[in-house]
């Protein structure tokens, strides 16, 4: 099974622009501090119910972004795979030291 950052890759370009379109233009749910104050957390359940994420106004500017946990576990995992693939192109670069953790904070401290 491929990874999702993998299965990212071998999309085509209109594809991606697909996604990335999507993403930009799509509205997010504005919920007001009052409307939290007032309902709670019903205000999430029904600002959740056709989106992943909505942001918490605080004075008319957004503060605060709230999601599902099945959206924040897929970001996560997103980030993971960012993380793998960047540390992989490192290592196939040859961007990695083999020396003890002693002399590496000591190399960095000394540039």
């Amino acid at each position: 099974m491929l990874s999702v950052l993998s299965r990212l890759l071998y999309l085509t370009p209109h594809a991606l622009n697909h996604i990335v379109n999507r993403t930009i233009y799509q509205v997010t749910q504005m919920i007001t501090a009052n409307d939290l104050k007032t309902k709670g957390i019903a205000c999430f359940e029904e600002s959740l119910a056709n989106q992943p994420e909505a942001v918490i106004t605080v004075r008319g500017k957004g503060s605060f972004v709230v999601m599902k946990i099945e959206h924040y576990h897929y970001l996560r995992e997103m980030e993971l795979e960012a993380a793998l693939y960047e540390a992989q192109q490192d290592i196939a670069a040859g961007r990695f030291s083999t020396v003890n953790v002693e002399q590496h904070v000591s190399d960095l401290f000394a540039e």
